[in-house]
């Protein structure tokens, strides 16, 4: 179900990109995101890459120089586009079979990436200059073109914080421990990090005998959750069994569901989230292959004594032994004072993604379960990634409760919910002992004043 280890994953693998031998890069050879990137200042097509330490592998000049070779070369057509999508679906044909298919493709050109990059490789190397750019020459694109994006509620945590805030006499719902709750989101206002957010407009309600207002939403957050971009896709009404589900996830990003917390408590009966998630979405721009991840599967989160085991067709052996990650997600925040003043950011949360309530292939196969029909290129959220303590807490709304224990910033700033010119970044990365250290990335974006009519 789960990426096998392989010789890809050997903490001993140096490359002759020297930077990424550095024990703090996001970015080893054993990592080797896939991107959409352009050099800045030039009026170029966009290029898919990959990243090494401080600079990016153009995998379009590595096939035009004859690098790739054997079963790899055969993808070498796909490295044209201006987005993911196709390399995703690389050998994919339909159902279980096709997955499989596609999820090989994805091994067999990551086994290539690291020949080429691997330290010893004198052909490559000596073409450094040709097929390799600093991350300072050039901007990273949206990597794919997403035609559906939906969102989970896969933290127990964050469902019962929220619910008793809410709901205090019932926090959390009694589908919840049977059902991964998601709702769809809306894909064309996802950006990549780094693109500003403009602070929405919309109804909000904070006296109950009085009728709402329409204006700036004055309560907007964040949420810090991991997106999974699916590879190969299933037909329509055939659902995607849960000891295939893996199979369908190409790779992972970090996500921001930006929210607007007084706009959501209003319009969210009896329908759910709509305009107080749909003005913007961010991911970072490098998408970490599943593969990539294979050292870091964890169990499934261990439920509490008398919680109901998940319906059979959310449960299989393999997804209860290594449905988990074990990845950091971290929340750090910067003013625009702080900004001014020269001050780093400072960080608001750490949360394990291990802890989740339900896994990813959990998610996949709920999703199809009712013959609903993912596509290449489609994007799930995890949801808010909370743990138990407060510092875990994955959103400003649970961080303060609901604004009641505001953070305290330096000079002697305080937030409840984020403020015009604040900066949100999301950091994520995964460690263990015996295997080198993997990131993914950052994904950032700061807090723009509303477009307010004339």
């Amino acid at each position: 179900m789960s990426a096998a280890l392989d010789a890809t994953h050997d903490a001993s693998l140096r490359s002759w990109v020297s930077a990424a031998n550095d024990p703090a890069t996001d970015f080893p050879i054993q990592n080797l995101p896939f991107g959409i990137f352009r050099r800045r200042d030039r009026r170029e097509s966009p290029a898919v890459g990959v990243a090494i330490g401080d600079r990016v592998l153009n995998l379009t000049a590595c096939a035009r120089t004859g690098l790739f070779s054997g079963e790899a070369a055969s993808v070498a057509r796909l490295f044209v586009d201006n987005s993911l999508n196709r390399l995703m679906g690389a050998g994919a044909g339909s159902g279980t079979e096709g997955a499989g298919q596609a999820r090989e493709a994805a091994r067999i050109l990551r086994r290539s990436l690291v020949e080429i990059l691997q330290a010893g490789n004198s052909s490559a190397e000596k073409r450094g200059a040709e097929i390799t750019l600093a991350m300072s020459e050039i901007e990273l694109l949206l990597p794919v073109e997403i035609g559906d994006y939906s969102d989970f509620y896969a933290s127990i945590h964050h469902a019962t914080n929220v619910g008793s805030m809410f709901r205090p006499e019932n926090p959390l719902l009694p589908n919840y421990k049977y059902v991964p709750i998601g709702y769809h989101g809306r894909a064309s206002s996802i950006v990549v990090s780094g693109a500003a957010v403009r602070r929405p407009l919309g109804q909000t309600r904070d006296d109950a005998s009085a009728p709402p207002v329409f204006g700036p939403s004055r309560k907007l957050d964040y949420e810090m959750e991991l997106g999974a971009y699916i590879g190969s896709g299933n037909p329509m009404g055939s659902p995607v069994p849960i000891s295939d589900a893996e199979n369908h996830i190409w790779g992972v990003c970090l996500l921001n569901d930006w929210s607007a917390r007084d706009v959501q408590s209003w319009e969210y009966q009896p329908l759910g989230p709509f305009l107080a998630k749909s003005f913007a979405t961010s991911v970072s721009p490098w998408v970490v292959m599943l593969d990539a991840l294979a050292p870091f599967r964890a169990p499934a989160a261990r439920r509490p004594a008398g919680d109901p085991a998940p319906l059979p067709y959310l449960s299989h052996p393999a997804n209860e032994a290594l449905g988990g990650i074990d990845l950091t997600l971290e929340v750090w925040l910067r003013s625009a004072k702080m900004r001014e003043r020269g001050d780093k950011a400072i960080r608001v949360s750490q949360g394990k993604f291990s802890e989740m309530y339900w896994t990813l292939g959990q998610m996949v196969a709920h999703h199809t379960s009712n013959g609903c029909n993912l596509r290449t290129g489609d994007l799930l959220g995890s949801g808010t990634v909370s743990n138990a303590s407060k510092e875990s807490r994955g959103c400003l709304l649970e961080r303060t409760w609901r604004g009641t224990e505001p953070l305290e910033l330096p000079a002697g700033e305080r937030r409840a919910f984020l403020e015009d010119g604040d900066e949100v970044i999301m950091r994520g990365f995964a460690e263990r002992d015996g295997y080198r250290r993997i990131g993914l990335g950052e994904c950032t974006g700061i807090v723009l004043p509303p477009a307010l009519s004339s």
